[in-house]
């Protein structure tokens, strides 16, 4: 049977994964480890061959044999291997490109956030989806976190009565913000600009507590601390174009250094002369062109408005988030561990320092909600996501966490929109750039008391 979609049968559903870089290894390992009973993976596809082999002989390591495709062989991975479902964890520029070609060969697809960077990408994928009715899913793992998933059952409950106005500030410390200005991440071509490659978790996160879709959105946008004159301002005149050969490494504060980190030396530094991929580029580098300070207002469809900052810069790594209602107020904050890779996992005395959900009543005392707790990626939310995914039978999930094509457009739309709004200096109709997107799951939710 062609298209299993994953964690729905006994049968063992088959697996390709394109692209091979730090976020695959979520999916490398849950398929050739926990959850090898019931899948197989089959293979490898990315643009850089040292990766492949370094990967398949990892894999060998483990008893699974796997074949490896260059990016350009894609079509003939298709063929030759047919599987039931391609994971998607390429340059976010290329997801719609696998997507669609995947869904054209009758494969389902699971994709890494965000599912494209622009609107027609977007349309490409909506298209797809409805003419060959395949499945696509993309991995929101923020919504499996504990605490994030209490904060939507108290929304759901009417704790606060609805929801009418939304304040969410998001801080990237000095190590994660930093480390998107020195990935591919730093060009719009490639990643839609924070907007679209970190925010669409944070628009995701909105759109599924508050059950609704983003209608207009206004932002404004610069980089104004990872320039050149910040390193001028830092003393550091002498600065090359990559941290390895600076001549600043030793004073540099945001310096990399790639070669004493056995995971990323192996898995980038030692693969450069396949494809030229550098890891380590100077965050202060001219040729970045996304902005470090984002600011966004959104109206949606249920009237509620949000208010959204993002700070790639803080002195710490977390966020804060208010929900205020008809019948009082929900604040929530959640401290995460920085990590250079930037996989926000969450140590678990971090959550109990760091993290909190309070909610303030109308004309009663306030109280502090105990926390569920996890450990692992993502606070908590990659392990729950894995079981989700590729577990031999799935539980009913009230809080409908699972994110379809749906949730996936929406989520990204708000950034697209935001982005189209710097560029132009006006409101932006989000909910006019894509036709046809299917009804996110989220909408099918218990609706909030009034």
């Amino acid at each position: 049977m062609r298209g299993v979609y994953p964690g729905v049968t006994m049968k063992t559903s088959t697996y390709g994964i394109v692209g091979v870089g730090g976020r695959s290894e979520l999916f490398i390992n849950a398929l050739t480890g926990r959850f090898k009973a019931g899948h197989r993976l089959l293979a490898l596809c990315d643009t850089n061959v040292g990766r492949l082999e370094l990967w398949r002989g990892r894999i060998a390591e483990r008893g699974v044999q796997v074949r490896i495709y260059e990016a350009s062989r894609f079509d003939t991975m298709l063929r030759k291997e047919r599987p039931d479902v391609i994971i998607v964890c390429s340059v976010d520029s290329t997801h719609d490109r696998y997507i669609v070609r995947a869904l054209r060969a009758g494969c389902n697809v699971i994709t890494e956030k965000p599912m494209a960077i622009d609107a027609p990408r977007c349309r490409r994928i909506v298209r797809a989806a409805a003419e060959y009715r395949g499945t696509v899913r993309v991995t929101f793992n923020y919504r499996y976190s504990p605490p994030r998933s209490q904060v939507k059952e108290l929304l759901d409950s009417g704790v606060i009565g609805a929801v009418r106005s939304v304040d969410f500030h998001w801080m990237l410390d000095t190590r994660h913000g930093a480390d998107y200005f020195r990935r591919w991440h730093r060009n719009k071509r490639n990643s839609g600009g924070l907007l679209v490659h970190k925010a669409t978790h944070h628009f995701d996160l909105v759109n599924w507590w508050i059950g609704a879709t983003p209608v207009e959105v206004y932002a404004q946008g610069k980089r104004d601390f990872y320039t050149p004159r910040t390193a001028e301002h830092m003393g550091l005149r002498h600065r090359g174009e990559r941290c390895a050969t600076c001549p600043e490494l030793r004073r540099c504060p945001f310096a990399l250094r790639i070669a004493a980190v056995p995971a990323m030396a192996e898995l980038y530094l030692r693969q450069e002369s396949h494809d030229g991929y550098i890891r380590d580029r100077c965050v202060f580098s001219e040729s970045s062109d996304i902005e470090d300070w984002l600011g966004v207002q959104v109206r949606y469809s249920n009237d509620v408005r949000l208010t959204y900052s993002l700070c790639t810069y803080a002195p710490w790594e977390g966020y804060t988030i208010c929900f205020n209602g008809t019948a009082g107020r929900l604040e929530h904050q959640m401290v995460e561990g920085a990590h250079i890779i930037g996989d926000g996992t969450t140590p678990a005395r971090m959550i109990r320092t760091g993290t909190f959900i309070t909610v303030y009543p109308h004309f009663r005392k306030p109280y502090t909600v105990p926390l569920r707790e996890a450990t692992g990626g993502h606070g908590g939310g990659d392990d729950l996501m894995l079981d989700d995914i590729f577990a031999a039978s799935r539980r009913a999930d009230p809080l409908v966490r699972i994110a379809g094509i749906g949730d996936g457009a929406w989520s990204i739309l708000t950034g697209i929109a935001a982005n189209r709004s710097i560029a132009t200096g006006r409101p932006v109709r989000a909910d006019r750039l894509v036709a046809g997107i299917p009804r996110p799951g989220y909408l099918s939710t218990k609706p909030q008391a009034v």
